[in-house]
């Protein structure tokens, strides 16, 4: 087995966003949790390592990249990718400004490379990257919902100052005119860059046109970093193109709930948009997680409730709140315990919804869909098809469901159509 492309992903909901966009253009991708312990025995194209470090501490963020690193280079992959969120969010406090940078210079010293590139543009969802600024829509990322994130707030769209606040060595730019030109003149713009002393170049992109020429120009690059939007330009780089066989999954079966702790606007729509449906809906409040008692009372209590309803059709657990009312939260109990708590109250949850027999699972937020994969004991996803734009259905072997495994879908907080959740079990069953 001769694997073509290793990646390292900074969150779980980022990691299948990733290996979807790979899957779409051709390659045949499997998704593991955390570092294996064991050599990787599935026969693919790519695999991506999922870890929780976006909002951890960058020595902790760089730690458990190094060693994610030191096992795709055991696998013999040709090329190593570092993902991170469209939004080039991460680890943030005081003057401590993110992890994103440390990261990949920890990788490229441990590759020996002194050269990367920087770009969390996707266009599919409307993150888009021009002069160096990010866009959300057609608003800066600085004006859109990230400025108000509760773990990670971004309140600068010029990613050249952002990621060079986070760098030890010189951050530059390779703008929309270099890109428009092609992959030679991407190249020639890398080498001058170069000799200037830069080490990590911000790459504009405003289409998937302009992610389709950057891919070529980055066939010898040893180190890609990026959101996932740069996967659909890699695969041809090995001569691959798009099959229905990388995306088959086994039939789905079993009976279906959604999990939602993200606090997004795009999920706050969502959950809005299922109860006005008539979905059932059941609402965690986490001031009452004052205790680990009170955690097991909310999860026994949710479970009870779900227990005759699930039966009937899908349904909702939730703790996604207004910006205010977070901040409300986070001020009685602390941004750091209000969030494990309410992490680990969904998590359980939803292992006790597996439990009573789901086996078509949506988890949406980045951190509570890490706290669930892990409740759930699922070390490997097998990648399918695509829901929204960075957002596949996946399927995993647990121990809580022996022999049938579960199919799940971890959905990023920002991502998804306002009717994200009723679609994506709709799909599902069209597709048993």
């Amino acid at each position: 087995m001769s694997l073509l492309l290793g990646c390292i992903a900074d969150d779980f909901t980022g990691a299948t966003d990733l290996a979807n966009n790979l899957v779409r253009s051709g390659m045949r991708v499997v998704q593991t949790i955390g570092v294996p312990a064991q050599a990787l025995q599935a026969d693919v194209d790519a695999v991506v390592v999922a870890l929780k470090s976006r909002t951890v501490p960058p020595e902790e963020a760089v730690a458990q990249s190094l060693q994610a690193l030191a096992w795709l280079k055991a696998q013999g992959v040709q090329q190593v990718y570092f993902k991170y969120c469209s939004t080039f969010d991460s680890w943030y406090r005081g003057d401590v400004r993110g992890n994103i940078g440390p990261v990949s210079e920890a990788l490229m010293a441990a590759m020996g490379t002194d050269f990367t590139i920087a770009t969390p543009a996707f266009p599919d969802n409307q993150r888009t990257v021009f002069k160096g600024y990010l866009f959300v829509g057609d608003g800066l990322l600085s004006e859109s919902g990230m400025k108000d994130h509760p773990l990670t707030p971004m309140n600068d769209a010029n990613l050249v100052r952002v990621l060079q606040a986070q760098c030890q060595h010189r951050v530059g730019l390779i703008d929309h005119k270099t890109v428009a030109m092609g992959a030679q003149a991407i190249r020639e713009r890398i080498q001058a860059l170069r000799a200037e002393g830069v080490r990590l170049a911000v790459v504009d992109a405003v289409s998937n046109d302009d992610l389709m020429r950057l891919g070529p120009a980055l066939k010898d690059m040893p180190l890609v970093t990026a959101g996932s939007g740069v996967a659909i330009g890699l695969p041809a780089n090995w001569g691959l193109k798009p099959s229905p066989t990388t995306s088959r999954l086994p039939p789905a079966q079993g009976l279906q709930a959604i999990v939602s702790g993200s606090c997004s606007q795009a999920t706050q729509g969502q959950v809005a948009e299922f109860k006005q449906r008539g979905g059932p809906a059941w609402s965690l409040d986490p001031l009452r997680l004052t205790d680990d008692q009170a955690l097991a009372d909310c999860v026994q209590e949710a479970l009870a409730w779900a227990a005759p309803l699930v039966a009937q059709g899908p349904v909702l657990v939730y703790s996604t709140s207004e910006p205010g009312a977070v901040q409300a939260i986070q001020t009685q109990m602390g941004a750091a315990v209000a969030g494990h708590r309410v992490e680990q109250t969904l998590a359980q949850i939803a292992r006790g919804l597996v439990q009573l027999g789901v086996r078509q699972l949506v988890v949406a937020g980045g951190e509570t869909s890490g706290a669930c994969v892990q409740a759930l004991a699922i070390e490997q996803l097998q990648i399918g098809p695509q829901i929204d734009p960075g957002v596949p259905w996946c399927h995993a072997p647990t121990p809580l469901a022996p022999g049938q495994g579960v199919h799940v879908a971890l959905k990023s907080g920002n991502f998804g159509t306002p009717d994200f959740f009723s679609k994506s079990l709709a799909q599902l069953k069209a597709a048993a």
